[in-house]
């Protein structure tokens, strides 16, 4: 009997005390990361989620050099791709949404479009590093689609990821910035300031997709939390902050 109560006791100490999920994850996915743990705590509330925000690219180097990740949520498909062939990774890389690129100002009206960024008052326009972060890099591609990224590149002020670019033109140090839409979304954008949606043909489909890292094998609980964020409940959350969730 007493050997029985232990057992018990054990197995109850391990639902009360789940794994912790250590997930890597790009800046960009700050908010809908938060609304997510909220809607999985509601169905699995012994479980603890750890989210490291930061540039995918930086992220990623820091994988490959044995941060102790279990979930990589990356803001598009190349760094997952690069970890899969260090050998950082199992099972399969999964697209879990297209993001897209604005332009974002808190003291210009920019809902017109980009030519206002030639402007002579327009001196400082910022971005997230587009060596580091894919969102970055889509603008340089934007913007040579529109025949502004010469005029405008001795403008450009880089920051170390998308989060950061926002900051930037929200507190004054930048007169714009190129951010991701999910952060427009997000609580403390959505009221203010005015954005650009550039035309998606401007630029390569973000294609953001995750993959369970080397260390998850130990821990059951992160591949149930990567199947939980690819499942239908987290659709709609996607969709909120403007991804394109595809089937």
């Amino acid at each position: 009997m007493k050997k029985f109560t232990v057992i018990l006791c054990l197995l109850l100490n391990m639902q009360m005390h789940a794994q912790t999920i250590r997930v890597a994850a790009a800046s960009s996915l700050r908010y809908i990361l938060e609304d997510i743990k909220i809607l999985y705590y509601k169905v699995n509330p012994n479980s603890v989620i750890e989210v490291s925000l930061g540039a995918s690219g930086a992220l990623a180097q820091q994988i490959i050099h044995g941060a102790p990740f279990d979930f990589f949520m990356a803001a598009d498909i190349s760094f997952p791709k690069k970890l899969q062939q260090e050998g950082c990774t199992v099972g399969d890389i999964k697209t879990y949404g297209f993001g897209k690129i604005v332009l974002w100002s808190n003291t210009l009206d920019v809902s017109k479009g980009l030519s206002i960024m030639s402007e002579k008052r327009v001196t400082r326009i910022a971005l997230a590093k587009p060596e580091i972060a894919p969102y970055g890099a889509v603008v340089v591609q934007c913007l040579k689609f529109y025949n502004l990224y010469d005029v405008l590149k001795p403008k450009f002020i880089y920051a170390d990821n998308v989060s950061q670019a926002a900051q930037f033109a929200e507190t004054g140090n930048a007169d714009a910035s190129f951010i991701a839409y999910a952060l427009v979304m997000s609580p403390e954008l959505s009221n203010k300031g005015t954005y650009f949606v550039p035309d998606p043909k401007s630029y390569k489909p973000v294609e953001q997709a995750c993959v369970l890292i080397k260390n998850s094998k130990d821990n059951a609980e992160a591949l149930k939390f990567m199947n939980f964020v690819l499942s239908d409940a987290c659709r709609p959350l996607f969709e909120k902050y403007g991804f394109y969730v595809p089937n």
